[in-house]
């Protein structure tokens, strides 16, 4: 506890941004290979903003004043950035658009020989089935809400930070 009252308080945001971010990525990760969901692409494209928040937590502890506080803005943006790609997803899921092509429900046109390495190419998992949800929100949906939160705390201690 004496380490974290020493830190500045933009330091113990970047400490508790490093800690969500790994306990996000860790929950993903176990939900996929102890729980048995298997994600989609785009579920897996939604890890990497957390990796670059961990990475970007560690740098901090490096930095000071205008550095420290730019860092904190960049973090608010890697937390949109997600809450970007989640509202995508969420909108796959719900059928509101179609996903890309990675999704698995397309596989283009032409040849029949580029048809069948498209089809087998396909991922198993679908980004507009939902694999799990609770009280009628997906885990997108909580991943989209939980980095709304991410963002908006991240920008709070980058506000706060002279």
């Amino acid at each position: 506890m004496t380490f974290i009252r020493s830190l500045k308080e933009a330091h113990q945001i970047a400490l508790f941004l490093l800690v969500v971010s790994a306990l996000a990525l860790g929950i993903a990760l176990l939900s996929q290979y102890i729980g048995g969901l298997k994600p989609c692409i785009l579920c897996i494209y939604q890890r990497i903003p957390f990796v670059l928040a961990m990475l970007m937590s560690i740098g901090a502890f490096f930095l000071t004043g205008k550095s420290l506080r730019l860092c904190l803005w960049a973090l608010a943006l890697v937390f949109v950035s997600n809450v970007l790609l989640s509202g995508y997803h969420v909108g796959v899921e719900q059928h509101w658009w179609a996903g890309t092509e990675e999704c698995g429900g397309l596989i283009g046109t032409g040849a029949p020989e580029d048809i069948a390495k498209a089809l087998l190419a396909a991922p198993v998992v679908r980004c507009d089935e939902v694999v799990w949800s609770l009280f009628g929100i997906s885990m997108t949906g909580y991943n989209l809400l939980f980095c709304l939160v991410l963002s908006i705390i991240a920008g709070w201690g980058a506000s706060r930070h002279r």
